[in-house]
């Protein structure tokens, strides 16, 4: 069966319409299987966001953006996305949008950390991004978004530092850096003071390693001498170690021990010496013989005939003899009953 040209040239253009529609569907984003799932996500501002951008998760495309319609209004712009893969989304993951100066701007799903997850149909909670010259920033280089943070607060520091340094304030802290020139001063003529002490022809220090130099050499001059000494205090303390003191100690206390024996007989009135010392029946036997003879040397003073009788003419004389003493004697230390 011959077909015709005009068969064919029909079917070629049938098929070249269904090519450009199926290509300007995909260019769209609009998926051609039926498992693709439908979400959407509210935004105030989408950032160039248009048909056919990419959605992605975790630096991965997963769908594409198919529908940015804002309404009359134009202040709540509903973005239609078509996710392609299958993915569960939790319900706490976030929808941003991410502006590119280089590329195209994109969609990310930020994932949470829920049990549950999106259904086909639903609205994804969508957050605000930095912002596209921020999120540049934040990517190049890190370190310029704390560095604008630390010179906020910096600012905002020497604020409130400037506010605190009132008039008075500032001339305490004039009269303190003074004080720091004077101490400073002070500091460098001590330093000086220590430089001339340390100089190795005048200063103190010196005079006084001298003088330790010629200790030390008088030391090592007297060095025999010195271990002479000392030979002999070894030999001394040698011979105080050989010494038995023990014996010594012993002997001592054997006599100090006789010694409290003889005090103690001493003291008692066994022996004689103790009787002589501790009985008074010696001292009134002496005292009354003391007391006789003195009493007889009186009565012989005042009647010598009594006992050398001499008679040339007469008889001798006949007196009583002496009972008491005569008074001159009265304070002889006789004994008085």
């Amino acid at each position: 069966m011959k077909i015709s040209n005009e068969t064919k040239v029909g079917a070629l253009t049938s098929i070249t319409i269904v090519l450009l529609i199926l290509g300007f569907n995909f260019l769209k984003g609009n998926s051609f299987s039926s498992k693709a799932a439908h979400y959407s996500a509210v935004f105030g501002n989408i950032q160039g966001l248009a048909n056919s951008n990419p959605v992605m998760i975790n630096g991965k495309q997963v769908g594409t953006v198919v529908s940015t319609d804002g309404g009359r209004d134009m202040r709540r712009i509903v973005v239609g996305i078509n996710i392609t893969q299958a993915v569960d989304i939790p319900d706490n993951s976030v929808a941003v949008i991410n502006p590119s100066i280089l590329g195209t701007t994109g969609l990310e799903i930020k994932l949470g950390n829920s049990a549950t997850f999106y259904k086909t149909g639903d609205t994804l909670t969508t957050q605000v991004s930095a912002g596209m010259f921020d999120e540049a920033f934040q990517k190049v280089d890190p370190v310029l978004t704390q560095v604008r943070i630390t010179l906020g607060t910096l600012d905002t520091l020497l604020r409130g530092f400037n506010k605190v340094l009132d008039q008075s304030t500032q001339e305490n802290i004039r009269g303190t850096m003074a004080g720091l020139n004077k101490t400073m001063a002070s500091l460098a003529q001590s330093a000086a003071s220590i430089q001339t002490m340390l100089n190795a022809q005048s200063g103190s220090i010196a005079k006084t390693m001298d003088n330790v130099s010629s200790f030390t050499g008088t030391l090592a001059k007297n060095n025999d001498k010195l271990s002479e000494t000392m030979a002999n205090l070894d030999k001394t303390s040698e011979n105080f170690s050989r010494l038995d003191f023990q014996k010594s100690l012993t002997t001592v206390d054997s006599t100090l021990n006789e010694l409290k024996l003889a005090v103690r007989k001493i003291n008692s009135e066994d022996g004689t010496i103790g009787k002589l010392l501790n009985n008074a029946s010696l001292y009134n036997n002496l005292n009354a013989t003391s007391n006789k003879i003195n009493l007889l040397l009186d009565d012989i003073r005042v009647h010598p005939k009594r006992y050398v009788s001499i008679s040339v003419f007469g008889k001798s004389a006949k007196q009583d003899p002496l009972v008491v003493p005569t008074p001159d004697t009265l304070n002889a230390p006789y004994l008085h009953k």
